[in-house]
């Protein structure tokens, strides 16, 4: 059983609100008045009153694929109904965005919709389109990953939480979520197949002014995940070197410790912030600076 938000009826998602058209529609199939018309069921409605549902996540619609549909739909019909709600003097979409857009490439004036006999308020509009999209798996990854964030932040809900509601486990939805810390020609690279998700892991880790080199080279050498595993390792163990080597002083060579050190040392220095630097001219006063080191090793 699927947990309910700390605002409402989330839990219900997308089954529920999908049960209850089925419900509305075998209604409808099972009474008698129209049990010699049932073609009433199924109207054919004006696709221009046709309104796409405000929240819907999806932004991204192969366009090869709509054509192929739409030249299906031309040839063969519309074979599975949308689904629509009354609202106004029309419709708002409710299931089958990409077979509305294919009738209107195919310059369809009407089109077969399933007229749902239910209500829908702003927070269920939202649910629908975006539970429908996940469960369906309809969404890229980065659009997958916004509606995430927009159900947990709407509803104030944990990962847990909306891992029960999505049929998800917490860690693919966490996962999923971190794509979003990605800089934007990232996200695009995913959202137009140039990136897989498994590349797109693994530049996570990786600061956003490097991401766009990296997603460049993937592009142009065909890297697979696991070629850009080793660049990044490499990447990785480069700057942990660099960060060995920079080393910081929080304190300054005082006045009194300067004279000290030249008093002790016979050698030109010159005192920076935090080191000594001893000036050698000659190799003879090289000899002599190695004679020195010796013989302080033997006191």
């Amino acid at each position: 059983m699927a947990k309910k938000s700390k605002k409402g009826g989330l839990g219900r998602g997308l089954g529920a609100i999908l049960d209850e058209i089925g419900s509305s529609y075998e209604t409808q199939l099972n009474d008698t008045s129209i049990e010699d018309n049932k073609e009433d069921i199924i109207a054919e409605i004006d696709i221009d009153t046709i309104e796409p549902n405000p929240y819907q996540p999806r932004k991204h619609f192969d366009k090869q694929k709509l054509q192929e549909l739409s030249r299906s739909i031309v040839k063969h019909g519309l074979l599975q109904p949308i689904v629509v709600i009354s609202r106004d003097d029309g419709y708002i979409l409710i299931a089958g965005e990409r077979r509305l857009r294919a009738s209107k490439l195919a310059n369809l004036t009407t089109i077969k919709a399933i007229i749902a006999d239910i209500k829908l308020d702003e927070i269920r509009l939202r649910e629908l389109a975006l539970i429908e999209n996940i469960q369906r798996e309809n969404l890229n990854s980065i659009e997958l990953a916004n509606s995430y964030k927009e159900l947990i932040e709407v509803h104030q809900i944990t990962h847990e939480e909306l891992s029960s509601i999505v049929y998800k486990s917490r860690s693919q939805i966490t996962n999923t979520l971190r794509l979003l810390n990605l800089d934007s020609y990232s996200q695009d690279a995913i959202v137009n197949n140039k990136i897989s998700q498994g590349h797109a892991k693994i530049l996570v880790n990786i600061p956003q002014n490097e991401q766009k080199k990296l997603v460049d080279t993937i592009i142009d050498q065909k890297l697979s995940v696991r070629d850009l595993e080793l660049i990044v390792k490499r990447i990785k163990d480069k700057n942990i070197d660099k960060d060995k080597k920079k080393v910081t002083y929080n304190y300054k060579i005082s006045n009194e410790k300067s004279r000290e050190i030249d008093s002790l040392l016979p050698f030109e220095t010159k005192i920076k912030r935090a080191s000594v630097e001893i000036l050698l001219g000659s190799i003879e006063e090289l000899d002599k600076f190695i004679s020195f080191i010796k013989l302080q090793d033997k006191n």
